[in-house]
């Protein structure tokens, strides 16, 4: 209800994605991206503009103003993923249209590597490589 009156209002940028992790099972990693996932094949949304709602309007909303978006200036936190191995569709958008979680192949924070491949997503067909430091 909520989304399709922000999607007539032609207010899509006051809708944010969060989760309520951890929660009482444990953490959950994949909050965010299941979430959007389901937004982009169950919600009618494009799945780029899913991708927005969880991270620069997200940003935007909580005073996050140096994240959120791929700007200079903008702190380099970057998720790179691509589609999962094995995964329905044409490439990570089409794949998340349909369902699919990405596989998140690097993590970079502040500019820096942090982590490659996610333990907790499925591979990702193809995987970052950092060419020069």
């Amino acid at each position: 209800f909520v989304l399709d009156l922000a999607r007539q209002r032609g207010e899509l940028s006051r809708v944010i994605l969060g989760t309520d992790s951890p929660a009482g099972s444990g953490v959950q990693p994949l909050g965010i991206l299941r979430t959007l996932t389901m937004l982009a094949s169950l919600g009618g949304i494009a799945p780029e503009v899913a991708f927005c709602l969880a991270s620069g309007n997200t940003a935007r909303v909580r005073g996050l103003d140096d994240r959120g978006l791929i700007e200079v200036g903008r702190a380099a936190d970057l998720i790179f993923m691509d589609q999962a191995i094995g995964g329905a569709g044409d490439g990570l958008l089409d794949s998340v249209a349909l369902g699919n979680l990405p596989g998140i192949g690097m993590v970079v924070i502040d500019g820096v590597v942090r982590t490659g491949r996610s333990r907790n997503t499925p591979p990702a067909m193809r995987v970052p490589e950092v060419l020069a430091a």
